[in-house]
């Protein structure tokens, strides 16, 4: 493995470890937030505001990585029901679709990101927050996951196994 590939490898395995503190902040914030009310409490408005923004990092920053690990919902019903050759060919030109869509929406997610810094965009909710922070998602996320789903269009690992589906 190159030293360009471990970076690559390390940044999306980093990426899935903040998706996964994210989550634990999640439960956290609505654990407090349950029993803020319970106690009669209101709620401190930045805790609402946090797990909007965690659903969209969670969200973000997990899935290059679970594209990697083959552990995005598909269904391999029709795939599994292929001969070999033909499951080969439609993995690929699946896989090849998606980094078409990938890389549009990064492209597109690319040029909010900028209108975001442009403009100076801020949510404001509980408090101001510079837009530009959460559309980065969006160009670093379908980038990473355009070069995931390249993986399987090039490479000798296939997106489906054909293991699911009917075998099972």
């Amino acid at each position: 493995m190159t030293f360009v590939s471990r970076i690559y490898s390390s940044l999306i395995d980093a990426m899935a470890v903040i998706a996964g503190a994210t989550l634990v902040w999640l439960m956290v914030s609505v654990v407090v937030s349950v029993l803020m009310r319970n106690l009669g409490l209101q709620p401190f408005a930045w805790l609402f505001t946090s797990s909007e923004y965690g659903l969209l990092y969670m969200t973000m920053l997990g899935a290059p990585w679970l594209v990697r690990e083959k552990g995005h919902v598909h269904i391999e019903l029709v795939t599994s029901a292929l001969p070999e050759g033909s499951r080969r060919i439609v993995s690929r030109l699946v896989a090849f679709t998606c980094v078409l869509v990938c890389v549009i929406l990064a492209w597109k997610g690319l040029e909010l990101f900028l209108k975001n810094i442009e403009r100076g965009d801020y949510d404001t909710r509980a408090y101001y927050y510079p837009r530009w922070l959460l559309t980065i998602t969006f160009p670093l996320s379908f980038g990473f996951m355009a070069v995931e789903f390249m993986r399987f269009v090039v490479g000798s690992d296939l997106m489906h196994t054909g293991d699911a589906g009917i075998h099972e």
